[in-house]
C-alpha cells in the first residue's frame, strides 16, 4: 500500500543520508523529516522530554505525522539528508562549518561571514570574490523564509529540530539560486505542553556555550517558544603584534515564536529572531611562499627585505602564531521577524509566509597579510533588508496530489566600503626600479571610498503535480517562472597626495587635474576613481520531471531530469577601465547560469528496515558558469578581480549511504561520495601564482602588472572545480548500555563519528601553492543519559589533525600564500537537562 509521498519535497532529485539514524539518543531518537510546505502542529508533550515525538514503527522508518499524512523518508525520491537536532548537539554541531564533516558532499568556506561560500557537489558559488550583485547557488531557508545574505550561514543554531540538506538543483519549488541545492533548517515550534531544555558546555580555550528554550501555553489556543543560544571561545592564533588571540568566537542568538490556533484549522505563526557575533576575527595567517613570474625583486622575500628587522613570526602556520597590524573584527548582525499562516481549506491547505529580515556587517581586516603597513583599512560594511512573501495551494486529490503558488523578494543592499594604503604601500606595490618606490610619502594615506547600492526585486509562479499512473508509479512534473531586475551603482572616489603636497581625486580620465603628476600616476596605478551604474533584467524558466516506480514496499528507484537558472547579477566591485579612464561597461553584467541534471537513485531496505542502503548517481552541466576572471583589457593599469560567465562546467559522480541499527544498544552509519567536477572550458580564467605576475618592462613609477611570458587570463579547460575533493566520507556509531545511576534508568554510552575528504583545489584557477591534501577527523563522546539528563565529555579532532580549511593568493601575487585554519583537538563536557 502507497505510503503518502509529500510533494513540497519532490522538487529534483537525490537520496537521503542515514547519518540521521546514529542519534546519539536512546532508541527512538531519531531524525524526522517535515516537507517545507507542510503546517506546523502544536506539539504533544512527550513521555521523554530528550526525544523528539516521532511515529517509530520499527527502528528502520523514519515516519512523519502531520495533519492526516505520513511520510516515510526511503518513499521520498529525493537526495535528501536529514540530521535531527539532538545528533546536531550530541555531536558539537552548532553551524554549518562543523555541518560539512557530516555531510560528504557538502562544503563550506569562509574568511569572514561576508566572505562565505557554501557548494554542493562542487558547485554553487565562485572561488574568490564576494560581490553584493551576485547570489549564491545554495539555498538557505530556515522556517520556511529564504535568507539571501550568505552571512547566516556562520550563524549559531538556535533550538534547531532538524536540518535538511537538499542535494541537485531544487529550483521548481525552491526557487531560483538552487542550482547546486537547499538547505532547509527547521526550528522547535511553540508547544501547549510546558516544556524547557537548558544546556551549558565548557571546554578549552576558554570554550563556554549556554542554551536555553522555554515553551508552553499562554492561552488555550495560544503558545510561545523563547530560546537562547550563547557561544564565547577563545581565538586559536596568537598575534604577537597585538597581543591578542584571533579568531574568536563570540555569537549570541535569541528566538522567539507566537503559535495561535483559532481553529482545528487554522495555524498562525508570528516569529522573531536576533542574532550577533562580534569576535576578535578574522585574520588569514602566512601558510607558505611560491615562486612567481614576477621579477625576483617583486618576490615576497625580496620586499620584505627593503624592511629591515622584519621577519615572519613563523613559517610554519600550525605554530598558530602571526604579525597581523591591522585592527581585526568581524561584527556580524542578523535579525528578522516572519509571519506564517496555515489553513485547511476542503482536501488542501493554504499556506502563506510573510518576512522581513536585515543584515548589518561591520568588519576590520588586514589584507595585506603581513604586519607591514602597507593596507591599513580594506573594509566594506554593509546593510540589508529583505521583504519576501510566498503564497502557495497544495492539494490531496484521489491519485493525484498537486502545489501551485507564487513568491515575492526584494531587497536593497547598501556598502560602505573603503581601502587605504599605509606608509609601507610604495616599495611594496610600486616598481622598485623607481625612485618612487622608496619614498613612503607617494601611497601613503591613498583612500578609496566606496559607494556601493543594489536595488533588486524577484517574483515567480510555480506549480508541482505527482501523478499516481499505478500503485508503483508516480509522475512529477514541475515548472517555475522567474523575472530578476537587478540596478546598482558602484561609485569609487579614490583621493591622494600629489607632489606639491595637495590631496586630489585619483581619476583615470586623461586630461584630469594631477593627471600627469608623477605620484598621482603612480596612484592611478593602484587604486582609481570609477563610476558607473549598471543593470540587469531577465525572465527565466525552470522545470523537471521526477519519476518514481516502487520495485517492493522497500525498494524504490527513481530519475529526474531538471533544468534549473541561477540568476544573472551586475559587478559591484569594480569592473577594468579602459585606455581613456572609462569603466569597461561589457562585462558589468553577468549571465545567468543555465543547469541540465541527470539523477539516478535507489533507496532500499533490509532486515525489519534495520539496514538502510541507498545509492544516486548524478550528472551536471552548467553552461555559463558564473566564475572569477582578471583584467586584461588593453590599455588597462590596474587588474581587477571581477565575475565573469566560464563556458561550461560538469559535475558528476555517486553518492552512497548506509545505516544498520541491529540492536537497541548499537547504530552505525557510513555515508560517501566520489565527485567528479571540472571545468569543460574556461578559456580566459585567472592564472595560478606559478604563472602570473611578470611586471618587467614597466613606465617607471607604475604598478607591476603581468607581462608577455605571464599572461592575465589562462585556459584552465579539463582542470578541478575548487573546493571539491574527489572522495569524501563520514562514518560513526554509537553503542549504549542500560544502566542505573543514582537511582533513576539510564544509558551509559560511547560514541565515535569522523570524516575524510582527498586532496581538493583552493583556488580559483588550479596551483601547486593552494592545493589541500587529504586529510581526516576523528571525534568521540561518552557520557549517561536519562529522560531528564545527559552528561557527557566530548573531544573533537581527537587525534590533532593539522589541516587548512583554505588557501588563498594574496594580492599582488607576491607568492605569498594565506591559510584559514581548521580547529586544533579541543576537549570539554556538556549537562543537558530537559523539564
Amino acid at each position: 500500500m502507497r505510503r503518502f509521498r509529500s510533494f513540497a519535497v519532490l522538487s529534483a532529485a537525490t537520496m537521503f543520508t542515514p547519518a540521521a539514524f546514529a542519534q546519539a539518543g536512546p532508541p527512538g531518537q531519531l531524525a524526522m523529516l517535515v516537507p517545507p510546505a507542510a503546517p506546523v502542529t502544536a506539539a504533544a508533550p512527550a513521555d521523554d522530554p530528550v526525544e523528539p515525538v516521532v511515529d517509530q514503527r520499527n527502528s528502520g522508518d523514519i515516519v512523519v505525522t502531520a495533519r492526516r499524512r505520513e511520510e516515510n523518508v526511503q518513499d521520498v525520491p529525493v537526495a535528501l539528508s536529514v540530521i535531527g537536532g539532538a545528533q546536531l548537539e550530541a555531536q558539537g554541531t552548532y553551524n554549518l562549518n562543523r555541518l560539512t564533516q557530516l555531510q560528504p558532499t557538502l562544503q563550506f568556506f569562509s574568511t569572514n561571514p561576508r566572505n562565505t561560500f557554501i557548494n554542493i557537489r562542487g558547485i554553487g558559488a565562485p572561488f574568490g570574490l564576494t560581490n553584493d550583485g551576485f547570489e549564491q547557488g545554495v539555498g538557505i531557508y530556515i522556517d520556511q523564509v529564504y535568507y539571501n545574505r550568505i552571512a547566516a550561514a556562520t550563524l549559531d543554531f538556535v533550538d534547531v529540530e532538524r536540518i535538511e540538506v537538499l542535494r541537485g538543483p531544487q529550483g521548481t519549488l525552491y526557487g531560483k539560486n538552487t542550482t547546486a541545492g537547499a538547505i532547509n533548517v527547521t526550528t522547535r515550534a511553540p508547544s501547549f505542553a510546558f516544556e524547557g531544555r537548558a544546556e551549558v558546555s565548557v571546554g578549552d580555550y576558554n570554550f563556554k556555550q549556554a542554551k536555553v528554550s522555554v515553551s508552553g501555553p499562554l492561552a488555550d489556543n495560544l503558545a510561545t517558544r523563547i530560546s537562547v543560544s550563547s557561544t564565547d571561545r577563545r581565538g586559536t592564533i596568537y598575534n604577537v603584534a597585538t597581543g591578542q588571540w584571533i579568531n574568536s568566537q563570540d555569537n549570541l542568538g535569541v528566538r522567539g515564536a507566537l503559535l495561535w490556533k483559532p481553529t482545528d484549522s487554522l495555524n498562525v505563526t508570528l516569529a522573531g529572531d536576533f542574532n550577533v557575533q562580534d569576535p576578535i576575527c578574522c585574520g588569514q595567517i602566512y601558510a607558505r611562499v611560491g615562486t612567481t613570474q614576477r621579477a625576483a625583486n617583486r618576490q615576497y622575500a625580496a620586499l620584505t627585505a627593503l624592511f629591515p628587522g622584519y621577519r615572519v613570526p613563523s613559517t610554519d602556520p600550525f605554530d598558530r602564531v602571526t604579525d597581523l597590524d591591522a585592527q581585526l573584527r568581524a561584527r556580524n548582525e542578523m535579525g528578522g521577524a516572519s509571519l506564517r499562516a496555515e489553513w485547511d481549506v476542503g482536501s488542501g491547505t493554504v499556506t502563506s509566509v510573510t518576512a522581513w529580515r536585515y543584515w548589518d556587517w561591520q568588519p576590520a581586516n588586514d589584507r595585506d597579510f603581513t604586519g607591514l603597513p602597507v593596507y591599513l583599512r580594506v573594509n566594506n560594511p554593509t546593510k540589508q533588508d529583505q521583504y519576501t512573501q510566498e503564497l502557495r495551494y497544495a492539494h490531496e486529490g484521489t491519485g493525484y496530489d498537486f502545489v501551485v503558488g507564487a513568491f515575492g523578494f526584494y531587497q536593497k543592499i547598501h556598502t560602505t566600503g573603503v581601502q587605504e594604503t599605509g606608509t609601507a604601500a610604495s616599495a611594496w606595490l610600486l616598481n622598485p626600479t623607481s625612485a618612487l618606490s622608496r619614498n613612503p610619502a607617494v601611497l601613503n594615506r591613498v583612500i578609496a571610498e566606496n559607494d556601493i547600492r543594489l536595488d533588486n526585486l524577484s517574483v515567480a509562479a510555480f506549480g508541482k503535480l505527482n501523478w499516481h499512473a499505478t500503485d508503483a508509479l508516480t509522475i512529477s512534473p514541475g515548472v517555475r517562472v522567474n523575472y530578476d531586475r537587478k540596478n546598482g551603482l558602484y561609485n569609487s572616489v579614490v583621493t591622494g597626495t600629489a607632489s606639491d603636497g595637495t590631496r586630489q581625486v585619483v581619476s583615470s580620465t586623461p586630461g584630469s587635474p594631477y593627471y600627469n603628476d608623477p605620484w598621482t600616476a603612480a596612484q592611478r596605478g593602484v587604486q582609481a576613481s570609477q563610476f558607473f551604474e549598471p543593470k540587469f533584467s531577465a525572465w527565466n524558466l525552470s522545470y523537471d520531471l521526477n519519476l518514481a516506480y516502487e520495485v517492493t514496499p522497500d525498494v524504490l528507484t527513481y530519475a529526474t531530469y531538471a533544468r534549473s537558472f541561477k540568476t544573472g547579477g551586475i559587478n559591484l566591485n569594480g569592473v577594468p577601465s579602459r585606455a581613456d579612464g572609462t569603466p569597461a561597461l561589457d562585462v558589468a553584467q553577468i549571465d545567468p547560469e543555465k543547469v541540465d541534471h541527470l539523477e539516478l537513485g535507489l533507496k532500499t531496505q533490509f532486515w525489519d528496515r534495520r539496514i538502510t542502503f541507498n545509492v544516486a548517481g548524478f550528472w551536471t552541466i552548467i553552461k555559463d558558469f558564473q566564475a572569477s576572471v582578471i583584467s586584461n583589457v588593453s590599455g588597462s593599469n590596474v587588474l581587477r578581480g571581477y565575475l565573469a560567465n566560464a563556458d561550461r562546467v560538469r559535475s558528476r559522480g555517486v553518492e552512497a549511504d548506509f545505516s544498520i541499527r541491529p540492536s537497541d544498544r548499537l547504530s552505525a552509519y557510513a555515508s560517501g561520495a566520489f565527485t567528479d567536477a571540472k571545468f569543460v572550458r574556461f578559456l580566459d580564467a585567472p592564472c595560478p601564482p606559478e604563472l602570473a605576475g611578470g611586471g618587467t618592462g614597466l613606465p617607471v613609477g607604475a604598478a607591476a602588472t603581468p607581462g608577455a611570458n605571464s599572461p592575465a587570463n589562462c585556459n584552465v579547460s579539463g582542470q578541478w572545480l575548487p573546493g571539491i575533493s574527489k572522495w569524501a566520507f563520514s562514518w560513526g556509531t554509537e553503542y549504549a548500555l542500560p544502566a542505573k545511576l543514582l537511582d533513576r534508568d539510564g544509558k551509559f554510552y560511547v560514541g565515535y563519528d569522523a570524516n575524510y575528504r582527498s586532496k581538493f583545489s583552493s583556488n580559483a584557477s588550479r596551483s601547486a601553492y593552494t592545493d589541500i591534501d587529504g586529510y581526516s577527523i576523528h571525534n568521540f563522546r561518552a557520557g549517561y543519559r536519562t529522560g531528564e539528563f545527559d552528561i557527557f565529555g566530548w573531544v573533537r579532532n581527537a587525534f590533532d589533525q593539522d589541516y587548512f580549511e583554505s588557501l588563498a593568493v594574496t594580492p599582488g601575487n607576491t607568492g605569498l600564500i594565506s591559510a584559514q585554519l581548521g580547529d586544533p583537538r579541543t576537549w570539554g563536557g556538556t549537562v543537558k537537562l530537559s523539564f
